[in-house]
């Protein structure tokens, strides 16, 4: 499976138990793409899952103060 269909079914298939392992995956995978192109493809999954990580809240957390 080339990156970019895997990013592809990473967003459709994601869910919140796994929203963080799978935007780092989709991360790496987009660090490997080299074509320009693939990366424009693939920003709208990435910005999706981003989105998405937001809603379920995961990733960084507020530190208390």
């Amino acid at each position: 499976m080339n990156p970019l269909d895997e990013i592809r079914r990473l967003y459709f298939q994601t869910s919140k138990a796994t929203i963080d392992r799978d935007l780092a995956r989709a991360i790496d995978l987009l660090r490997s793409m080299h074509d320009e192109d693939e990366r424009e493809k693939a920003a709208v999954f990435m910005q999706g899952l981003a989105d998405m990580r937001r809603e379920f809240g995961g990733g960084r957390r507020k530190r208390p103060r």
